[in-house]
């Protein structure tokens, strides 16, 4: 429940960080697939890994959306440097979806 206290101050600098580079790119695409699926994989991954330290459910669940998305996050953030690609709120809602996914294909396998 901790991660939950810090969600609003993390939220607060997200949307505050002033992304001035943004993309100018499509909803579909080669790099949007690989957004899905690495995001899924990283919720599925971040999931197991809280399971493994026997934490609860709901711990190990957000763990596993907060891991993946947080590097979706951090991905965008350095895209967004100078000399990079752009901050892109469409690759950052297919790491969003891709996340949701993974984590909910992991649990109905177990």
């Amino acid at each position: 429940m901790r991660s939950l206290h810090v969600l609003p101050l993390v939220s607060v600098l997200f949307f505050s960080s002033g992304c001035a580079h943004m993309a100018n790119d499509s909803w579909t695409g080669k790099d949007k697939a690989q957004h899905f699926v690495a995001s899924a994989a990283l919720a599925a991954v971040g999931t197991a890994y809280g399971d493994h330290q026997n934490w609860n459910e709901a711990r190990s669940r957000s763990f596993g959306l907060l891991f993946s998305i947080g590097l979706g996050a951090a991905k965008e953030l350095y895209d967004s440097r100078e000399g990079g690609t752009g901050w892109s709120w469409k690759d950052f809602a297919w790491d969003v979806a891709g996340a949701a996914t993974g984590y909910s294909i992991y649990h109905l396998a177990r």
